[in-house]
């Protein structure tokens, strides 16, 4: 038996409305239910469409605009909080083949101690476009204050529900990861057909400009320094640091190496971010390998990983639809233990042109690509996965305390 009683709108427009509910043991259970707002619950048309002229044809939500980006997938269950706020997605229309997306809705955004976002990887949506089955209006949950299309709406992004998401997904896995275009509103067939065709490939651009802070930014106070060059960096990565007793230096993605070794740092990570790494080949490679040049330990994660490749001479390539989802087997190549870890993802390393003093570390075990590197005598090593998660399985976050046990040496 529920009572219930009007709420108060919040500043979005939302009523919430206090369900309260008997639990189990006779007590009452005080949860949130939300009254769609005018902005939230209105349907627009909505079209997305492939640069090879496939059409899908849904509901759209959000801001009523035109968007351009590359099509990926993502195939994770939850965290779409997380992946929205991921700055390795910019640039990029977000498939989630999981068919219900919203249902817990969007809490606010706040800070924890260090002064980084609670449940979200950045301070705004980072993606083009999102791409679901259907998108829940009326979400449950008790840190709840929005729901998933007002959170768009008042960000001005643009997403599309009611399409065959399954059909999508298949479609980039046989053709690849493929550019589009997504309008909602007013979206005319013929002429996004003809202008899908001149869409520019997101990845030709430098991405990891857009998302890196331009001045250094310190977090936390721990008997460590850190310094973490910015390509996009997820909170989580600096968050995981600095609960390890650990101060964090981050500095934009061109910081040069020499004002790098300045902080004197005890370590240095390079973190993830958007596209195409040799895209940075001037900037970040570079700062990357002159610090490799000096004794300071050195981490990199996902496009961190691939830089220090670079840096020390391996190739790079695209994949041909990436590995986005939170259950990706890697293998350590030297206990042979499998690890299931978080991926975001379009380019890896090339094995075929690794230096004879960098070995593998880790391997996917679905398709054999290489998750991770090691030198043989330096302390350098990355990973091409999260073991920060979020979202995703935490069986990877010891790889930050073996990082800081080197740093410590």
């Amino acid at each position: 038996m529920n009572e219930r009683k009007k709420g108060k709108k919040d500043s979005s427009g939302i009523e919430e409305m206090d369900q309260v509910e008997l639990g189990r043991e006779g007590k009452r259970v005080l949860g949130k239910r939300f009254k769609s707002s005018e902005c939230n619950q209105r349907e627009m048309n909505a079209l997305l469409v492939l640069e090879d002229g496939t059409c899908f044809q849904g509901v759209g939500f959000g801001a009523e605009k035109r968007l351009e980006g590359e099509v990926v997938f993502n195939t994770g269950m939850v965290g779409y909080t997380e992946c929205l706020t991921d700055p390795s997605y910019k640039g990029q229309i977000l498939a989630l083949t999981y068919p219900l997306i919203g249902n817990y809705g969007v809490p606010w955004y706040k800070s924890d101690s260090f002064g980084l976002p609670v449940n979200f990887e950045s301070h705004s949506i980072k993606v083009q476009g999102l791409v679901v089955s259907e998108v829940c209006y009326n979400p449950s949950h008790w840190q709840c204050k929005k729901t998933l299309p007002e959170w768009f709406f008042k960000e001005k992004k643009v997403g599309i529900a009611g399409i065959d998401t399954r059909a999508l997904t298949k479609k980039l896995r046989a053709c690849g990861s493929m550019r589009g275009i997504l309008e909602v509103g007013h979206p005319d067939l013929e002429t996004l057909q003809v202008e899908v065709k001149n869409v520019d490939d997101p990845n030709t651009r430098n991405l990891v400009s857009e998302v890196s802070l331009k001045k250094p930014v310190s977090y936390g106070e721990g008997r460590r320094k850190i310094v973490v060059i910015d390509c996009g960096v997820k909170a989580n990565i600096i968050r995981e640091i600095c609960m390890r007793d650990s101060t964090v230096v981050k500095v934009p993605y061109d910081y040069p190496a020499n004002k790098i070794l300045g902080y004197e740092p005890d370590g240095v990570v390079v973190s993830n971010g958007p596209g195409d790494p040799k895209i940075l080949m001037d900037s970040t490679v570079e700062t990357v390998r002159g610090l490799m040049g000096e004794k300071v330990p050195m981490f990199g994660i996902c496009l961190g990983n691939q830089i220090m490749g670079l840096a020390m001479g391996i190739d790079t390539y695209k994949m041909k639809f990436g590995h986005r989802s939170q259950n990706q087997p890697c293998v350590n190549m030297d206990t042979k233990r499998c690890f299931i870890t978080s991926q975001n993802h379009g380019f890896v390393l090339d094995e075929k042109t690794f230096p004879k003093e960098v070995l593998p570390w880790f391997v996917n075990a679905n398709d054999r690509t290489i998750e991770g590197i090691r030198h043989k005598k330096k302390k350098i090593f990355a990973v091409q996965f999260h073991p920060e998660s979020t979202p995703g399985p935490v069986d990877t976050s010891y790889l930050f305390d073996e990082f800081l046990g080197v740093c410590d040496d």
